[in-house]
């Protein structure tokens, strides 16, 4: 009797089935989210250690570095015996692309997403979701090949010069972010409450005072999301800016003159440098700054989503 209890004991409390594929899919979980993170880590690392090689290695002082205005890292100033490696025309014209084709977009994003969600539902939404689709899956080479073929010539028929440059670039930038804002400005319209458009329309509201007084606003935060991923994304694109803005490394002095962002100039300059030069180093140092502001970006974007939790 003892040793039948025993064994109905030992049957009971061992491990089911269920539980030892828990455990086995936990484990591969854990393991798959620590190599991401260990990734990661080496990334920033890996660019961290390249970038600061400027500063702790050739000595180039971080302040010029970042307010220079002249960019020629092969050139030493006879003076400082330093080499002219001013970053401040690269970051003020990826700043400043990124900002005006934030700026054109968002309306049209928040226009389209208004008619898709509020205006026409589904015929809306069936006219322009493969629209959507279409321009999120066009590569950047495509963009920047029509934008260098059309906008830069037609621009140079309206203002003169070369045609390229921070207008150029908006363009083509404004037409590359605008699936991405529009896509998730529609999500966010659509998680917006049914019973706030009811209760609205239900004490006399209009239906254009029920959209911008009640679900915009309810929806101000995840609009502002996707216009900060809108803009992350603006700040790194490389290929389809490089075609169109001109690569010039001079502080933008006009919409219509050559420019250059971040991204153009390590792209034209990292495969032709030795590593471990200074030249190199600069380059490292400006993809450094890139990885940094993807952090701010990212960052921003929780931070806007904590304030519309608690909201």
């Amino acid at each position: 009797m003892g040793d039948q209890m025993d064994r109905i004991t030992t049957y009971l409390l061992r491990r089911s089935e269920s539980t030892r594929k828990d455990n086995y899919g936990k484990a591969i979980s854990i393991a798959a989210l620590a190599l991401i993170g260990i990734v990661v880590v080496l990334i920033f690392a890996f660019v961290f250690t390249k970038g600061i090689a400027t500063f702790t290695t050739n000595k180039v002082n971080l302040w010029k570095f970042l307010t220079g205005t002249t960019w020629n890292p092969s050139v030493v100033d006879p003076k400082t015996k330093l080499p002219y490696v001013g970053a401040l025309p690269m970051i003020a014209g990826s700043f400043l692309v990124t900002l005006l084709a934030a700026a054109v977009a968002t309306p049209f994003a928040i226009g389209t997403a208004v008619f898709m969600t509020e205006i026409q539902p589904r015929r809306g939404a069936r006219l322009m979701q493969p629209v959507i689709e279409l321009l999120v899956g066009i590569p950047s080479v495509v963009y920047g090949f029509i934008g260098l073929t059309v906008v830069v010539p037609f621009l140079r028929s309206i203002f003169g010069g070369s045609g390229f440059g921070i207008l150029a670039g908006t363009i083509v930038l404004f037409v590359m972010i605008l699936p991405t804002i529009t896509s998730m400005t529609v999500d966010t319209l659509r998680s917006v409450p049914r019973h706030y458009r009811e209760s609205a329309l239900a004490i006399g509201a209009t239906r254009w005072q029920m959209i911008s007084k009640v679900v915009l606003r309810a929806a101000t935060p995840g609009i502002l999301t996707a216009v900060v991923f809108g803009m992350a994304r603006a700040f790194g694109e490389a290929l389809a800016v490089q075609m169109v803005i001109g690569n010039a490394a001079l502080m933008p002095t006009s919409l219509t003159t050559p420019a250059s962002t971040l991204t153009s100039i390590l792209t034209m300059g990292i495969g032709n440098t030795v590593m471990g030069s200074l030249q190199n180093n600069v380059l490292w140092s400006l993809a450094m700054i890139l990885l940094l502001m993807s952090l701010v970006f990212n960052l921003i974007i929780r931070w806007i989503g904590r304030k519309g939790e608690l909201k």
